[in-house]
């Protein structure tokens, strides 16, 4: 069926729109606001020219330009004067626009010329990603575990911060692969003592009792614990007074917003759960998956027969590898594509890395792909095992069906 192509170049106030014919000629274009009125003047443009082409399909693309585009979706979905064709409205990933922009050389500069490139884009039909599907309920859900993602991205870089302030406080704590940077224990000790020479030279028994309260009763010998953490402390560099202070406040700033997000991070995750009651699901059958990681893949996904195979899953969250070869030389390195989804690649390496941990099939296949290189050992095994995993899901949406071990 010949389709009519609109490209939509949207921004904060206004979107600019190229409208293609069939045979890639110039319909029109036009610029509209990035209003519901705007949208409607828009839609009637696109009834116009099907009319006058004779045509009775449309298809609709725009770039995934942060949340600038998503009202605009939902009115397009939604207009009842749409509904008597045939339409198809395809969110794009930019850097995919941008790969294929850079296959016209001599393209003029004006405001046009981004539209014209989606649209042109949409035309070839190559590497397009499915069309939007009006089920809210996994708009709903996104919203919330795309939020969860952020906040466990600030919550991992906090940690960072943290572990740089730990080295300079205490160098050999920080060092000591015994303890972790943000472990509990390691945090009381850095609020409960304001230099490394109040550490080094605490009562042992005093030591003793923060460890154990800490960690709450964690360790089989505290009294060994807390002597390891007065050498460690005595080996450490020793700062000057005053930016010792620096960094003790620091320190107290990054330990109130570690504790802030993984509050938020908690409440975020009782509210997805809820949300996700609603959702019909089998993936909280695989074990290790979880229902937080299996709402975030779900709602990523959203309707699983958008996709044709388990590998246009895996191409849509970038779980694909570019080649490296060339006659007889296949290069050891590849890497993962930039272009996709990176929320569901994030909750299927999330699920991948839990589930290994309980499924003897999955944590076989991650040891085996670990042991096969010296570099990138865990990040490449991990990847593999999470483009793994996307079969199963894949099946297991597709057939709807619970995950039984043999």
């Amino acid at each position: 069926m010949l389709s009519l192509f609109v490209g939509v170049d949207v921004s904060l106030n206004n979107n600019v729109v190229y409208i293609m014919k069939p045979d890639g000629e110039k319909y029109g274009s036009l610029h509209v606001a990035n209003t519901k009125s705007g949208a409607a003047v828009l839609v009637d443009r696109i009834i116009s020219a099907l009319n006058t082409l004779n045509l009775k399909k449309v298809v609709i693309g725009l770039e995934a330009t942060s949340i600038y585009g998503d009202p605009f979706v939902m009115f397009l979905r939604e207009d009842g004067k749409l509904a008597s064709f045939d339409r198809a409205i395809h969110v794009l990933n930019p850097k995919l626009v941008n790969e294929f922009k850079k296959s016209y050389p001599d393209l003029p500069k004006n405001d046009d010329v981004d539209s014209f490139v989606i649209a042109d884009k949409l035309r070839f039909n190559r590497g397009i990603p499915p069309a939007f599907e009006p089920d809210y309920r996994y708009t709903a859900l996104q919203t919330l575990t795309r939020q969860r993602f952020c906040l466990v991205q600030n919550l991992t870089r906090e940690k960072v911060r943290f572990g740089n302030y730990l080295f300079l406080k205490c160098s050999g704590l920080a060092q000591d692969k015994d303890f972790k940077n943000t472990s509990a224990t390691t945090i009381a000790l850095m609020e409960q003592f304001d230099t490394i020479d109040d550490l080094a030279n605490a009562d042992l028994n005093q030591l003793a009792a923060v460890v154990i309260k800490a960690s709450n009763n964690h360790y089989v010998d505290p009294e060994c614990i807390a002597k390891t953490i007065q050498a460690v402390a005595r080996g450490s560099y020793r700062l000057p007074r005053t930016v010792n202070d620096s960094i003790n406040q620091a320190m107290s700033v990054s330990i109130a917003n570690m504790r802030f997000l993984e509050k938020q991070v908690k409440t975020l995750d009782a509210v997805i759960l809820k949300q996700f009651e609603i959702i019909p699901n089998t993936l909280i059958s695989v074990p290790g998956i979880g229902k937080v990681y299996s709402a975030g893949i779900i709602a990523e996904i959203g309707n699983i027969r958008r996709f044709k195979s388990q590998a246009s899953v895996a191409k849509y969250a970038g779980l694909v590898w570019n080649e490296h070869d060339s006659g007889n030389f296949e290069g050891e390195i590849t890497r993962m594509i930039k272009s996709g989804n990176r929320y569901l690649r994030y909750y299927l390496l999330e699920a991948a890395d839990s589930v290994r941990r309980y499924d003897s099939e999955y944590m076989a296949y991650y040891d085996r792909k670990f042991k096969e290189v010296n570099r990138f050992q865990h990040k490449r095994a991990l990847a593999l095992t999470a483009r793994k995993l996307v079969r199963l899901i894949f099946r297991l949406m597709k057939d709807n069906r619970l995950y039984v071990t043999e």
